[in-house]
């Protein structure tokens, strides 16, 4: 039963997404010109140039994509993206609405921001709405290049085709739409809270844990280890203190430690998701009080 909760609850959030990355398509977006990145930049060009109807053209260039997919997604997630990207070419289809503005800048920012939204919805719940991301994964899997740096490629062979073909202008203005629509994506993948993770290695461990705890209000893991250098170096035992904060915090809690101990290690880290645990109590410092340091036996 639990299940089929988290099934239904998944794919109403991608149909969620889907709606609005359709909005943004088609009510900012494809009146204008305006193209984002991926599969969908390229549906949108072909689309204006040659008169094809844009849903057709998503659903063919998708599909060599989707192909990919067979060897490198899992099954779920591929079921979940062909409906997904099928969805989207029918809404398409079917949308009408009137011209909402004719301001460029606009256009780009809140096209990019409902098209980002809704893909960024629809991967957090397990499902790609453009295909380059796909390629991403089969180019890192086969040749080890990042996937960042692969779609980041062929975006830009995508917006210098545009310019040379279309004009500067609008190669430029679809940049600008891919840069709000990438950030979006983020914001709902990695959510709008910036966590970021602290691991701190010092001998006046137990100070910085307790103050960590009681003025800053976070909780915290301490890790038993041993320092040392080298395969023959000196050993010594060591607290290691892990926590997560949230950004905004991060001058305060280096002033904390160097107030206590300015040769601390410290290694930061981003967190893209956080899940349980004491995090929530940590937003409410008036609530730390009760919170107690996890310890390994």
């Amino acid at each position: 039963m639990k299940d089929l909760k988290n099934a239904i609850s998944e794919y109403f959030q991608i149909a969620f997404g889907v709606c609005l990355g359709s909005i943004g398509l088609k009510a900012f977006l494809l009146p204008n010109g305006f193209l984002d990145g991926g599969a969908t930049g390229i549906a949108i060009l072909i689309s204006r140039e040659t008169g094809i109807n844009i849903s057709i053209l998503l659903l063919f260039i998708s599909l060599p994509f989707l192909v990919l997919g067979l060897y490198k997604l899992s099954r779920r997630i591929l079921i979940k993206s062909i409906i997904s990207i099928i969805a989207l070419s029918v809404l398409i289809g079917l949308e009408s609405f009137p011209v909402i503005t004719e301001d460029k800048l606009l256009i780009a920012i809140f096209g990019g921001m409902l098209l980002g939204s809704g893909i960024g919805i629809a991967v957090r719940n397990g499902a790609v709405l453009d295909g380059s991301e796909i390629l991403g994964i089969y180019i890192f899997d086969q040749f080890g290049i990042s996937i960042g740096k692969t779609i980041l490629a062929f975006n830009i062979i995508l917006f210098a085709i545009t310019a040379v073909i279309v004009s500067v202008e609008v190669a430029l203005y679809s940049i600008l739409t891919y840069i709000v629509t990438a950030k979006f994506i983020d914001f709902f993948i990695k959510g709008f809270e910036d966590f970021i993770g602290i691991t701190i290695i010092s001998p006046q461990s137990k100070e910085i844990e307790d103050r960590i705890m009681y003025e800053l209000g976070a909780g915290i893991t301490v890790y038993k280890a041993a320092s040392g250098f080298g395969s023959t170096g000196q050993n010594q035992d060591r607290r290691v203190i892990q926590t997560i904060i949230n950004r905004i915090h991060l001058r305060k809690i280096h002033r904390l430690i160097d107030d206590i101990d300015p040769e601390a290690f410290i290694v930061e880290f981003d967190v893209n998701n956080v899940k349980g645990g004491v995090l929530r109590r940590y937003l409410q410092p008036e609530k730390s009080k009760t919170l107690a340091v996890s310890e390994p036996a």
